[in-house]
């Protein structure tokens, strides 16, 4: 049995997705947790779990990710995104665990027209964009033994994404109006799950802060019309704008994260956003899609 690994929030998306990869790391005993089996929210509880389960590795999976609901929902976002992350740092630094936080490109504004760098200075225009940034200020000012990931438009053959509301919503409808000048990197939550078991891996981590996305860019459009095309749906798309589309939060409007740095600390090259998406449409008859 290998050293204790502690994944929050592994019901989502990632969390089972790494689940889905752990017989790949025997060196890894990993421990799943959702918000039931601990809440991360109260730090008592989450000292005592790290005090007795003996936690090397924390992989902060756990978020509050419904986006416009957050906009209303202030209080519990910052509890999820913010203190969450914030309990779980201070356990790890008691711990000497290393703490594996996953954030988000919505911490930057959208302004720019080149892909957002780890140095480029974050400006979130939303409720959840805020708290996010808040999170990774607390676990930086807590502890040196992190690892803040930010990636961007996760999706998988699990839980709630925009690949399987678009399959959802074809079955039902035969036109389907999507934003066009939102430009970002659907990244698939398996590839992010296997880069940061690679970094947990290897012999030496350099801990900061460090960006993971499929490579290439795309807007919600774009990523609808591929979604259909691979998957052989003949349904009709217009692109709408974000004015045609209102929502409660503000979204940035260009998105797309630089991978160098991991690309060099780690050798972590991530696949174009195109084939990654291929390959999961093609698993998706092998797997529950619930």
């Amino acid at each position: 049995m290998g050293v204790n690994v502690l994944v929050t929030g592994a019901n989502g998306q990632l969390g089972r997705s790494i689940k889905k990869q752990e017989n790949q790391w025997p060196n890894f005993r990993f421990i799943y947790t959702d918000s039931k089996t601990l809440d991360i929210t109260n730090q008592n509880a989450v000292e005592t779990f790290f005090k007795k389960n003996s936690i090397a590795y924390c992989i902060n999976c756990a978020a509050y990710t419904a986006v416009d609901q957050a906009e209303k929902d202030q209080d519990q976002a910052f509890k999820i995104n913010a203190l969450g992350p914030k309990h779980l740092a201070l356990a790890c630094k008691a711990s000497n665990a290393v703490l594996i936080h996953i954030s988000t490109d919505f911490v930057f504004d959208g302004c720019k027209t080149s892909p957002y760098t780890e140095n480029d200075t974050p400006k979130p225009i939303n409720v959840y964009g805020r708290t996010k940034l808040q999170g990774e200020n607390f676990i930086v000012q807590t502890t040196e033994q992190y690892i803040i990931i930010r990636t961007s438009w996760l999706y998988s053959e699990y839980g709630h994404n925009f690949m399987k509301t678009m399959l959802r919503l074809s079955k039902t409808r035969s036109e389907i109006s999507v934003v066009n000048d939102q430009v970002g990197s659907p990244t698939y939550a398996g590839d992010l799950a296997t880069a940061i078991l690679k970094i947990m891996d290897s012999k030496t981590i350099q801990y900061g802060l460090y960006h993971y996305s499929n490579t290439g860019e795309t807007s919600w459009y774009g990523f609808a019309k591929t979604i259909f095309k691979f998957a052989g749906i003949d349904v009709k798309l217009s692109p709408i704008t974000s004015v045609q589309y209102p929502t409660l939060a503000k979204r940035p409007k260009y998105s797309v994260l630089k991978n160098d740095k991991l690309l060099e600390q780690f050798n972590i090259k991530a696949p174009r956003w195109e084939s990654s998406l291929k390959k999961t449409l093609g698993g998706l008859t092998e797997h529950n899609q619930g």
